[in-house]
């Protein structure tokens, strides 16, 4: 979890070095330690506030642990928010561990930060492809960004804020991925709040009734856009991004 310090030029040049390889994503992961802010510890304590936010900090579970066990997840019944999940990470050869470890890139753990504030940040890291599949938000990099505007309606996180505002900037003569970039955002607004979602629960429900229970709405189409490192998926084309996934603004993992 960032701290509140402000490093702009580091930020900055992480900015840069994203749009030059945008499946780096340790560059995303840099931006948002160097802006830093009273997000992230605003997000905390609404978290800690929550029945189910207080449960889970007393029960110090890992969602990355539940959403490593792959053979457990693929075993869920199709149709699941679990087995889709397994689904869409096989289909993008990624993996929650691979996402953790690129987070590990800036370093271990601050240990002046609190147990528990150390358990929120990682249950946020761990969801973030769980967002995907719940959103229906695609890996390619129209997908990403959308994405990162619903999560910075949600999180309020300086640095993802940063990130969606350089790509509102670079959109200025394509107004329909600004159109789409407002479209996330409000739909973040309405959403239910994700970060205090009990997923470990939500994994074995039905995909549309958690939908519909955190209030996301259908999952929008669009005509994918991958970057030239990004693998081609097993389907292209303008569809269901959960249908049809691509690799974006993060890398394969």
């Amino acid at each position: 979890m960032a701290g509140t310090r402000l490093r702009p030029l580091k930020a900055i040049r992480a900015m840069r070095a994203l749009l030059r390889d945008p499946d780096d994503t340790a560059r995303v992961f840099d931006v948002i330690a160097a802006l830093g802010g009273r997000g992230a510890e605003r997000s905390f304590e609404r978290f800690r506030s929550l029945e189910t936010g207080a449960r889970i900090l007393a029960e110090k579970r890992s969602l990355l642990h539940v959403l490593a066990d792959r053979e457990r997840l693929h075993a869920l019944p199709p149709g699941s928010l679990g087995r889709a999940y397994a689904d869409f990470m096989g289909r993008e050869q990624i993996s929650a561990e691979g996402l953790a470890q690129a987070s590990l890139a800036l370093g271990p753990p601050d240990p002046l930060i609190p147990p528990e504030r150390q358990l929120f940040g990682a249950r946020l890291r761990d969801m973030h492809d769980l967002w995907h599949v719940v959103t229906g938000y695609g890996r390619d990099l129209l997908g990403e960004a959308q994405l990162l505007a619903f999560t910075y309606a949600q999180t309020r996180t300086r640095g993802i804020g940063f990130i969606v505002a350089t790509a509102w900037w670079k959109a200025r003569r394509a107004p329909e991925f600004r159109r789409m970039l407002r479209a996330a955002y409000r739909r973040g607004r309405r959403a239910a709040w994700l970060p205090a979602a009990d997923w470990e629960t939500l994994l074995e429900r039905p995909l549309d009734a958690v939908r519909a229970e955190l209030r996301v709405g259908p999952p929008p189409r669009y005509a994918e856009v991958r970057s030239a490192g990004a693998p081609a998926p097993p389907l292209a084309g303008t569809a269901d991004s959960l249908a049809a996934p691509a690799a974006g603004t993060l890398p394969n993992r």
